[in-house]
């Protein structure tokens, strides 16, 4: 009879054991999803895609990326208490390494669309864009309206390019805007649509050999985008955007960046009232200096 009570004996305690070990797992995930509540790739640390060749808004100097939008992020960002580390891609790939979480949060002056919620979330608006003609210098074209039959360069998957294909302008795509800036200056486009901030310092920055000649107020904000399925991310993301407004930061950054640019009537960053302002859509010729302001 003994071995038989033994053996039952056994058996209690490993039944006994089950539920203990169901309920250390449970508490372990439950660990695991605290130490990392935005459900980042690196706990921590935002892996954020953005682009090396526009200034002043992302670019890179020294080794490091830098440019008013990073800068606000990497600002932000801290406000959440997290770290950055920012890679480039191309744009017209952004949006989806976003979406499949290569990226955690991207950062372009990405102008919010109908058509881009689709794929990605944003955060409330930081920032009012305008479009720019960029020509060469000495072209006869200074206006938008003069680009019907002319050979038009913008870089794939932006709103400049949603522009110009809704007014079946046919553009020539290009990947990224030193490309666009290179077609200008060696005479195999006519006229490139940029982002203006960056078609002004790329004008100034060449020699003379290309001319920003008009600016038009874009309709909508630019934003950071964040995966749909990351809503405490955005929520965060926005919390420290207002933070970053409140203590000044962005007001900072908007004069070391663009300087003398006149901020629109009706724009509010952050808070979920950005917009393009009250005049979106009008048209401004531009002077080719970098005080130049619409």
């Amino acid at each position: 009879m003994r071995p038989r009570r033994v053996l039952v004996a056994a058996l209690a305690a490993l039944v006994s054991l089950v539920p203990l070990t169901a309920c250390s797992s449970s508490a372990s995930s439950g660990a695991k999803s605290a130490d990392n509540p935005y459900q980042l790739t690196e706990p921590g640390t935002l892996h954020v895609g953005t682009l090396s060749d526009a200034p002043p808004n992302v670019y890179l100097k020294d080794g490091k990326f830098t440019g008013f939008d990073n800068d606000l992020f990497a600002a932000v960002a801290a406000k959440a208490g997290l770290k950055v580390q920012f890679a480039s891609t191309d744009f017209s790939a952004l949006l989806s390494q976003v979406a499949n979480h290569k990226f955690d949060v991207g950062s372009s002056s990405i102008t919010v669309t109908e058509a881009r919620k689709k794929t990605v979330a944003f955060t409330n608006g930081y920032d009012f864009g305008y479009f720019g003609l960029d020509v060469p210098a000495g072209s006869s074209v200074t206006s938008f309206d003069q680009l019907t039959g002319k050979r038009v360069v913008v870089v794939q998957g932006t709103v400049q390019d949603d522009y110009a294909t809704k007014r079946n302008l046919n553009p020539v795509r290009v990947p990224d805007y030193n490309s666009a800036l290179n077609q200008l200056k060696t005479g195999t486009a006519e006229a490139w649509i940029s982002p203006a901030e960056i078609g002004e310092k790329s004008a100034n920055d060449s020699g003379g050999k290309v001319v920003l000649v008009q600016k038009q107020l874009s309709p909508s904000p630019t934003a950071f985008a964040v995966a749909p399925d990351r809503p405490q991310l955005l929520a965060a993301l926005d919390k420290g955007l207002d933070e970053v407004i409140a203590d000044g930061t962005w007001n900072r950054l908007q004069d070391q960046y663009y300087p003398g640019r006149a901020v629109p009537d009706g724009f509010h960053p952050g808070s979920g009232t950005a917009s393009g302002g009250a005049t979106a859509g009008q048209s401004t010729p531009a002077a080719p200096t970098a005080s130049a302001t619409p």
